[in-house]
């Protein structure tokens, strides 16, 4: 096994973005494709590790940058400052995700037939927002995620399956965004499916999420689990 990486390059309205695109270069040929969107701080070693991971595991994933080159060492109120303008501006958000899903799709390390995309906290909504708008995913799935829809729901339908991995107890996505989500997903036309995690707060899978008084802890227990069920679930959806 040989994992190795390379950086993809796109440009949001003239500010330079890049992504690193990492795979197993013993495995041959193009294989599916799964891109790693950021939580609020932009993209760092933690999405980066899990791009390695699916690389090993057989994928070729990207762990995208939506900030910008220029904010990789930001002060944390300019990442807040970032994700709020996407959170006003859905249709913003989605143009930027589409833009990374073919940069994914066109790699020639990638199967473009066979994509996905996964998310964690900010990049959990954005994984979503990619089913939300009909993009061509074979799936989505979300990491403790902000659930609320955009204010004008891009799309009537979706092809895209969708695997929601929830703490129960999250400040920031209470139970009635849960229902809201189930809802919508359903009248989307969705193949989705929930797993909710009982006393686990938001953040559960960062191993540096440690301030109570946020809401934001790491949970062993919920981050191998959910890890677990991401895996099971691609492994579904790019059964041959």
């Amino acid at each position: 096994m040989a994992v190795v990486t390379r950086e993809l390059h796109c440009r949001h309205e003239g500010v330079p973005c890049s992504g690193l695109l990492a795979w197993d270069d013993d495995s041959g040929g193009p294989r599916p494709g799964v891109l790693v969107a950021h939580t609020i701080r932009g993209r760092t070693a933690f999405e980066e590790d899990k791009a390695r991971s699916l690389a090993a595991a057989g994928y070729a994933a990207l762990a995208i940058d939506l900030y910008g080159d220029h904010t990789r060492d930001a002060p944390p109120d300019e990442f807040r400052s970032h994700m709020n303008a996407y959170l006003d501006d859905r249709r913003a958000l989605i143009e930027r995700l589409r833009d990374w899903h073919t940069l994914l799709a066109d790699a020639v390390e990638v199967d473009a037939a066979n994509t996905a995309a996964i998310g964690f906290c900010f990049g959990g909504l954005c994984a979503l927002d990619l089913a939300r708008a009909g993009i061509e995913v074979c799936g989505v799935a979300s990491f403790h995620g902000l659930l609320k829809p955009p204010p004008e729901p891009p799309a009537t339908a979706t092809n895209a399956s969708v695997l929601v991995m929830h703490g129960w107890d999250d400040p920031l996505a209470p139970p009635e965004d849960v229902l809201a989500l189930a809802g919508e997903l359903t009248a989307l036309g969705a193949d989705w499916q929930l797993n909710a995690y009982g006393h686990t707060l938001h953040a559960f899978t960062n191993p540096n999420a440690d301030d109570t008084g946020a809401g934001t802890v790491y949970n062993a227990a919920a981050d191998r689990r959910s890890e677990a069920a991401l895996m099971a679930y691609l492994d579904e959806l790019f059964a041959d």
